[in-house]
């Protein structure tokens, strides 16, 4: 297993990106309303996991306030679920966080979404109330956790 640290030119992460976007628009339909934050083209925080030279795994952060960023865009392959490569994507975005002197992940997700809830929580987040623009869409759950 390879974790590189990238940014969102980087076409493989745009091709992981497109499969995600794929599997929402399924679970939640096309026109959800959290689709709107989709966008990637401000992410320079993006980590990608290679196995065999095979991307099968992506997420990134980006800068939320002077002390949090928002872990966005995660997602590993259906076939490759299961082998702790969401926890492995996880845990580089958390460091390199850290280095970037932040003191806190937040994160939103839809209700659709029972295995990235699940794969949170073992990581330590815990459900926040809804922030921002969030806090008008009733199906979406938001998350956080302190890095210090």
């Amino acid at each position: 297993m390879k974790i590189i640290r990238t940014t969102y030119v980087n076409p493989a992460f745009q091709e992981l990106v497109t499969q995600l976007n794929t599997d929402l628009a399924n679970r939640d339909g096309k026109d959800h309303p959290l689709s709107q934050f989709n966008e990637i083209t401000h992410l320079k925080y993006v980590v990608l996991v290679l196995l065999d030279n095979k991307p099968v795994g992506c997420g990134a952060i980006s800068n939320y306030n002077q002390t949090a960023v928002e872990v966005k865009r995660m997602y590993v392959t259906p076939s490759y679920r299961g082998q702790k490569i969401g926890e492995r994507i996880l845990s580089e975005l958390e460091n390199w966080a850290k280095e970037l002197g932040h003191s806190k992940c937040i994160l939103f997700m839809g209700v659709n979404q029972p295995e990235a809830l699940k794969l949170y929580k073992r990581n330590n987040f815990s459900v926040i109330e809804n922030y921002g623009k969030l806090k008008d869409i009733p199906d979406s759950i938001c998350l956080a956790k302190s890095l210090t």
